[in-house]
């Protein structure tokens, strides 16, 4: 699939077609899935999902991509806010089709993770269970002024949405030598960042230093700054070759 979305890159530029189309505008829901009406069990209000999405926003502006909220709606389940069941609660939550990005906002997630979305494939067929699971599902705890420390900014949402484009992270094969993120123009990068480490390089007889300001990387959310031309490139790619149509 990556590998595909670079061969369709290098011949639509030997061709000499260049993507100059306006703005895409994803459709999004939000969904805030929780074990209580109490902030401490999961539940978001709707001041942080507004900021949340103007932190989405912000981040993808300078690269043609903007979100626009349909919807937010807030669940109280105790199995589905710490990640159980996971598909019966997206069967149910679940809003628009393929191109749509729906996002769940959960008390915890399984292995504690900060979040984790789903690679765009296919289209699979409405109902089917690949088109069920897609979307991100992120630790609520991560939203603007939440509880997570170095990681409460909102930038965890921005780093999975960019999973759901079809990005994988600058770390890829956590080697100096390989293909990596299928991206050019992200340096080769052996491990994950862990903090904001200026001046940090991985691989020192590869050009570049580390892209620890890259919102694909495992930085903390301060350090976030940017994508890539070429990154920009691979979510129109994907997005067009297996979302826009479906």
């Amino acid at each position: 699939m990556h590998r595909n979305a670079s061969v369709i890159e290098a011949a639509n530029a030997a061709m000499g077609i260049v993507d100059t189309a306006a703005t895409l505008v994803v459709d999004t829901y939000f969904h805030v899935v929780a074990l209580s009406k109490n902030e401490s069990d999961g539940y978001i209000p709707q001041a942080a999902m507004t900021k949340q999405l103007q932190v989405m926003n912000a981040a993808y502006q300078p690269y043609g991509i903007q979100f626009n909220l349909k919807g937010t709606d807030w669940t109280i389940n105790k199995r589905w806010a710490v990640d159980k069941k996971t598909k019966r609660m997206k069967a149910a939550l679940r809003k628009g089709d393929y191109k749509t990005l729906n996002i769940y906002f959960q008390k915890r997630l399984k292995d504690d993770n900060l979040g984790y979305c789903y690679f765009p494939r296919g289209p699979p067929k409405p109902g089917s269970k690949k088109f069920i699971r897609d979307g991100c599902s992120i630790d609520g705890a991560s939203v603007p002024g939440g509880a997570y420390t170095g990681y409460n900014l909102g930038l965890t949402a921005v780093h999975e949405v960019g999973h759901w484009f079809g990005l994988l992270h600058t770390f890829e094969g956590q080697n100096c030598a390989g293909t990596g993120d299928f991206v050019a123009d992200t340096p080769q990068q052996i491990s994950a960042t862990v903090g904001c480490p200026e001046g940090r390089d991985s691989c020192p007889s590869s050009p570049g230093l580390d892209p620890i300001h890259n919102y694909m990387d495992y930085s903390t959310d301060a350090c976030y700054t940017q994508f890539t031309e070429g990154q920009r490139q691979r979510m129109i790619t994907m997005y067009n070759t297996y979302r826009k149509n479906s």
